[in-house]
């Protein structure tokens, strides 16, 4: 009886706070699904926490796109059909700025984003 209890808090919590709570107790990264498409993110801003475990889900709608967030390191290429996932930990608050670093034609320098990280 205390197990299923017990089973029941561990799942009210993951509920109440919008994070899941596996059986271990640890939570699970955020992850945050982006789509890349001429010449825009979208969500073009996002924001995390400082110390908490992120997942970038990025997906293309039409060409291969890079996504590059230099401030923590985070780079990758997107091709249409694939969904790239990048992970990291935010060590620092702030505004910074998301970019596709390859060229998707005329409109590619405006292509860019801003993560928001808070405390």
């Amino acid at each position: 009886m205390n197990m299923i209890v017990s089973m029941i808090i561990v799942a009210l919590i993951g509920i109440v706070t919008n994070n899941p709570v596996p059986e271990s107790g640890r939570a699970v990264d955020k992850t945050i699904q982006i789509t890349a498409k001429k010449f825009e993110f979208t969500p073009g801003e996002i924001t995390a926490k400082k110390g908490e475990p992120v997942v970038l889900e990025i997906k293309s709608e039409d060409v291969t796109h890079g996504f590059s967030l230099p401030d923590f390191g985070v780079r990758g290429e997107v091709k249409p059909g694939t969904v790239l996932r990048l992970s990291f930990t935010p060590n620092k608050t702030g505004q910074f700025t998301f970019t596709c670093d390859v060229f998707c034609g005329s409109g590619h320098e405006d292509m860019s984003g801003t993560l928001t990280v808070t405390e």
